[in-house]
């Protein structure tokens, strides 16, 4: 049975009544700053860093990606490309989020900035080969990225860095004035038939998951299930994305920590 927009506002409303309650001391005062803000992040740090599992969905991942493109026959005269995303997708950002953790805040540009500009992220396991790979049969990958514009320099020298293909201003597009990629994508598709689209966030394949509710790219999920491991390969990321920022928290940057913990707890499914 669906949950109503209603009965989840009333459900909302009712969180939020609760926490507000257990969280008073009885001297009057509130403890909810003794709860870490990214507390909740932890384990999906953790298991990204720490686990065989993680590893392996990844080297899965280029596996499928590695018998897509040695097995597909071109449908155009148009030279053969690959569409990617960066974070997460190619490179490994998450001693990023384990300093978020580590020094207990949320996400803040200029230390996202300061972290690209070390140039340490490593690769994903197996990226490196695949990527490689691609170029050898003549596969020409353009990595889109919503890392900043003013971030091409260390980021071109961060891929540079790894020994991956096309690391270039030709082949690296990334975010000026919006988050949305189809226009980008566009540009890659004007001149070269694309093989594959590559990435950790749904949007990173089609705007038809732009700013959508959970439930809608579920729903699209579903309509396009053939497409994944065939034109779109997908990789887990459990730490940040748009299900969390455009899904959980319904495109609110508005709420305040308390907020989301509370909105977690409500949109949390339970058979008690």
């Amino acid at each position: 049975m669906r949950t109503s927009k209603s009965s989840f506002s009333i459900l909302f409303i009712l969180a939020l009544s609760i926490v507000g309650c257990t969280n008073s001391k009885t001297d009057g005062s509130s403890n909810a700053s003794e709860i870490p803000i990214r507390e909740h992040s932890i384990s999906a740090v953790l298991w990204q860093q720490k686990s065989a599992e993680y590893r392996a969905l990844s080297y899965q991942a280029f596996n499928i990606a590695t018998m897509r493109i040695t097995r597909m026959e071109s449908t155009s005269d148009n030279p053969l490309a690959i569409v990617t995303d960066l974070d997460e997708t190619v490179l490994d950002n998450s001693p990023f989020n384990g300093m978020q953790i580590k020094e207990d805040q949320d996400f803040d540009l200029e230390d996202w900035f300061e972290w690209g500009k070390l140039q340490n992220a490593n690769a994903l396991p197996g990226a490196v080969q695949f990527f490689n790979l691609a170029d050898s049969l003549g596969i020409e990958v353009f990595y889109i990225s919503n890392r900043n514009e003013e971030q091409l320099d260390e980021t071109i020298a961060n891929l540079k860095t790894l020994n991956l293909p096309n690391a270039d201003t030709s082949h690296v597009f990334l975010k000026t004035n919006t988050s949305e990629k189809q226009e980008r994508r566009n540009r890659v598709l004007e001149n070269y038939e694309v093989m594959l689209y590559m990435g950790d966030n749904l949007s990173d394949f089609s705007s038809v998951f732009d700013n959508q509710s959970t439930e809608s790219r579920n729903q699209s999920v579903d309509q396009m299930q053939e497409l994944f491991g065939d034109k779109f390969i997908v990789f887990p990321n459990p730490m940040y994305g748009d299900w969390e920022s455009k899904g959980i928290y319904e495109n609110n940057r508005a709420w305040s920590d308390q907020q989301k913990d509370s909105i977690r707890q409500a949109k949390i499914n339970s058979y008690k």
